[in-house]
Order: C-alpha cells, then structure tokens, then sequence
C-alpha cells in the first residue's frame, strides 16, 4: 500500500487527474454494467418540485432515450476514454497539450463506439416481429410507479411475442407502484398504453 502511494505521490499534477478520472470512472462503468446485466440499468430517481424537493422511485436521470448523446452513461463513457486515454498516450507523447486533445479525442472515440454498438443491439431488437397492438389485454409488471389519474407517465414490461418490452403507460385509476401487476386495456400511441390494476 505504501509503495501504491510513494507512486501516486511521484505523479506530475496531470497524471494523477488521469489516474483519479480511470478509476472512478472505471468502477462506476462495472456498476453500471453489473446492474445493466442483473436487469436494473435506470436510476430510478423522481424530482417532484412541490413546494419542497421530494425524492422517490419513478423516472431515469437518462432522460431523451439511450440514443441521445448526453445521458449519464455517455458522460461516464467519455470520462472513461478520457482517464484511460490520458495514461496510455502519456507513455508516447511528451507536449501536454497533445496529451489532452488525444485523451479528449479517445473519449469522443469511447462515446462513438458505444453508441455505435447500440444502434446495432436497437437494430436487432427492431427486426423482431414486434407490433405493440400484440400487448393489448396483456397482463405485465409496471417497472416505474404509474402516477394517478393520467397526471403522469411510469413505464411497465411487457412480454411481446417471446421478448420483453418497455412500455410508457398511464392510468385513470390510482397510483400504481413499481411491480404492481396490471393490464393493458388500449394504446394511447406508438409508445405508451393505457393500464388499469389487475
């Protein structure tokens, strides 16, 4: 552990931002994919502003869809590259500046390749035979709580045709909890149904 530290300490300024970023980063990536891989890939956080500041389960910080470009999991990707980049090119390029721009750019280049490899895993889903009037009537789980009386949207999982599918629903009844089950009376678009408790 002393040895650890008598290194660290040895480190120019920039290498140890380098190093603090690839280890943060890096830690909070295996999270990530950890929960990812165990089903649990949202940060289930509400902000309800009502007068006071209230904290509960409901929506993800990713707001936009997993293909927008600033989400959460895109800046720990760039961060990612950009710690990672740092203390590879450190050991080839001298001049600080063009440390900076490669590990910036290595960054970028993170970015890219995951969105790249999801376009592709959303490519795959999307080929499935898939059509989201097949979910009317379905009984499933809501995944995040349904507010009450259409004041808001939650999202449930549904199994279409041997896949598992989220959904936006809402409902003209009272609030619906996560793992609530319920049944999908009607589509209200494209994207999100009408629930009622089962």
């Amino acid at each position: 552990m002393d040895s650890l530290i008598s290194m660290y300490n040895a480190l120019t300024p920039e290498m140890k931002f380098y190093w603090i970023i690839a280890i943060a980063t890096s830690l909070i990536f295996i999270i990530q994919t950890l929960l990812t891989f165990i089903g649990i890939d949202h940060t289930d956080v509400d902000f309800q502003f009502t007068g006071d500041v209230e904290a509960s389960a409901g929506h993800t910080l990713d707001t936009g869809g997993p293909m927008q470009l600033f989400t959460i999991r895109n800046i720990i990707n760039f961060l990612l590259g950009l710690g990672w980049g740092g203390i590879c090119w450190s050991s080839m390029v001298e001049d600080k500046v063009i440390l900076t721009i490669l590990a910036i750019a290595t960054g970028i280049a993170f970015v890219a390749i995951f969105l790249f490899i999801l376009k592709g895993l959303m490519g795959l889903e999307s080929n499935g035979a898939y059509k989201i009037d097949d979910c009317v009537g379905s009984v499933c789980d809501v995944y995040l709580r349904i507010p009450a009386a259409r004041s808001g949207a939650g999202k449930v999982q549904v199994s279409i045709n041997g896949s598992i599918h989220e959904l936006a629903a809402i409902t003209d009844g009272d609030l619906l909890p996560s793992g609530a089950k319920v049944k999908i009376e009607s589509l209200i678009d494209k994207h999100t149904v009408l629930v009622t408790k089962a």
